[in-house]
């Protein structure tokens, strides 16, 4: 790779000032957020792309992350933010069933008497009613208020000062600590301790050895030793040519 797109980059805090959900793993009726803040969702919430609060009709059937995020790939990118030392958690009971006069359990929803009443007297069962995918009761384990995470921000690109994140709009700081030029190193063999998005990786760097996130809507890397060109941005180093979907687009 032999130029840079980005010409200067920025150390970033965020410092969380309420929880905040990701839906990151689901075990029975228990909802986990892991201690990482992915970075489709941070560019979203910095107001590089919109999408609307629900999706509706065809939009349902899968994500727009590509055709979002890369038009904006040549100018901006933000790598997934990392803990800075141990992450706290809180969980928090949630009990969305309706308090309507009459409501039955069916499958995967509550049916209440206003919406479900043709259906009945169509003689239909309960549980033929059309199925939901938004849990009624449950358990949510959120990031605590008061945890930090850092990220780099690639491109000359003023941020906000705060921003709403997860699926609740948390507020959270953005604190940015430091910035950095963007320098290009040779081909060698690397290791990068920032948090990186697996679907973002260039396709010419070989991964030598990583522990994985495995997180939707792609998996985390962390602690990557790797071989290829390198950018260095203060004392820190990540592969070169990080670009979103980056691999996706290689591939096609």
């Amino acid at each position: 790779m032999s130029t840079i797109p980005f010409q200067q980059a920025k150390l970033v805090e965020l410092y969380c000032l309420e929880p905040v959900f990701f839906a990151s793993r689901e075990l029975s009726d228990t909802y986990y957020t892991e201690g990482v803040i992915g970075n489709y969702a941070l560019t979203y919430a910095l107001g590089r792309v919109n999408s609307p609060y629900r999706l509706q009709g065809q939009a349902t059937g899968r994500p727009t992350y590509k055709e979002d995020l890369q038009p904006i790939a040549q100018d901006f990118y933000i790598l997934p933010a990392s803990p800075v030392g141990s992450v706290t958690f809180r969980f928090e009971r949630f009990n969305a069933l309706s308090d309507s006069y009459w409501y039955a359990m069916t499958n995967n929803r509550v049916a209440t008497a206003r919406e479900d009443l043709p259906l009945q007297r169509q003689g239909k069962k309960p549980s033929s009613f059309r199925p939901s995918n938004f849990p009624q009761t449950g358990r949510l384990r959120m990031i605590e208020r008061r945890n930090k995470f850092q990220t780099l921000v690639f491109g000359n690109y003023q941020l906000p000062n705060y921003i709403r994140l997860g699926k609740f709009m948390s507020k959270v700081k953005v604190n940015v600590l430091n910035e950095f030029s963007v320098t290009l190193l040779p081909e060698g063999e690397y290791q990068s301790q920032h948090y990186l998005n697996a679907a973002d990786l260039p396709q010419q760097i070989e991964a030598l050895a990583f522990d994985l996130i495995s997180i939707p809507p792609a998996p985390i890397i962390k602690n990557l030793r790797f071989r290829g060109a390198a950018w260095q941005v203060g004392e820190m180093t990540v592969p070169a040519g990080l670009h979103f979907c980056g691999r996706e687009s290689n591939n096609e």
